[in-house]
């Protein structure tokens, strides 16, 4: 098992450019009377308005806007806090580690429970969106354990990303509305095949994950093995 303290980071986004700057911009001009856990509770916070706001979507289409307003919430609050622990050398690894990752899988919880609550996406698909989001997450803290690499990004898209897409998603939907494209004669609206494309990706992206890091793994076992005892 590897030393949680020493893991390695892995983060190749599109948006990591333009967003690191920005991040360690906000971070040398925050108060000081800000911490990390409490930009963790704003990161909760945009969570629970994610939740509220596609449940209320079933009153009115308008509460979308306050859907994409939880996913800048969330953002800021999920994305500040290490940086700002850094910034300040304040860092602490294995609490910041536990609590970040673990308030993580809540807020995605509320995220996709508000959207299978909401008119536009059946709970069904929701729920195994969010089953292949954790499966995933699984294997990222399986990879960390065992090779003390954390990986947050997969072919360039992060979590900031994801939020994006989201965002674009919801934008859409409240333009063109959410019609129901008859695709292989199944009864999903555009916003469940948008869903039913995030499924896939999560399900392809975690069993080949599985697969080439088992190979990976089995031979750094036989290197190991090879290698005279002292």
């Amino acid at each position: 098992m590897r030393d949680i303290n020493s893991h390695r980071r892995v983060l190749d986004t599109f948006t990591g450019p333009i967003e690191r700057p920005v991040l360690r911009w906000l971070a040398a001009h925050m108060p000081a009377w800000v911490t990390p856990d409490q930009l963790t509770a704003v990161g909760v916070f945009g969570g629970v308005v994610i939740l509220c706001g596609y449940w209320l979507t079933g009153v009115d289409r308008n509460y979308l806007w306050l859907v994409n307003l939880g996913f800048v919430i969330n953002w800021f609050g999920d994305s500040l806090d290490g940086t700002l622990a850094r910034y300040r050398h304040t860092e602490r690894p294995v609490y910041g580690f536990y609590i970040d990752h673990a308030v993580d899988a809540y807020v995605e919880m509320m995220i996709f429970l508000g959207l299978g609550l909401s008119p536009y996406v059946r709970f069904d698909l929701a729920c195994l969106a969010l089953i292949g989001y954790f499966l995933l997450s699984l294997l990222v803290f399986l990879r960390t354990c065992v090779k003390g690499e954390f990986v947050l990004s997969y072919g360039r898209l992060g979590p900031t990303e994801v939020r994006l897409i989201a965002m674009a998603a919801n934008t859409l939907v409240y333009f063109i509305g959410n019609p129901m494209p008859n695709l292989f004669y199944l009864p999903l609206s555009l916003y469940d095949w948008l869903v039913v494309v995030v499924i896939v990706l999560l399900f392809s992206i975690a069993i080949s994950t599985t697969i080439i890091q088992a190979r990976l793994l089995a031979k750094l076992e036989l290197v190991r093995r090879k290698q005279p005892v002292e």
